[in-house]
């Protein structure tokens, strides 16, 4: 099992955001090419399971659903560094993103990345 970290405090494309079109797809490309830098040392797996994590600092509700299009983000950014050849549910298994809460911590998030068989 390989583990992205990320300093993001919080998701930087979320499901509810209503930005303009061209500011959305700039941090979706962010998130995308951070992603694909991080994981460029990722031998090509064939078909992998993916779960993202976001550990906060704050008891504050949060709906996991909305870190959705961060996760899609990452998930692309793993098939241009060539980690799998595409992110279809036949070559990429993935789980639906977790909200962790560590007191004391630092906010950031983890990409858990799984070769299955």
């Amino acid at each position: 099992m390989t583990v992205l970290h990320f300093d993001y405090p919080r998701p930087p494309v979320t499901a509810n955001q209503r930005l303009h079109w061209a500011h959305k797809a700039k941090l979706t490309r962010s998130v995308r090419d951070a992603t694909a830098k991080l994981a460029h040392r990722i031998p090509e797996l064939g078909k992998c399971r993916v779960e993202l994590t976001w550990f906060v600092t704050t008891k504050a509700r949060r709906d996991a659903d909305n870190i959705v299009p961060t996760l899609k983000a990452m998930c692309d950014g793993l098939v241009d560094a060539g980690v799998v050849t595409d992110d279809t549910p036949d070559l990429m298994v993935k789980v639906m993103p977790v909200i962790e809460y560590v007191k004391g911590g630092i906010a950031h998030m983890e990409l858990r990345i799984e070769k299955i068989e």
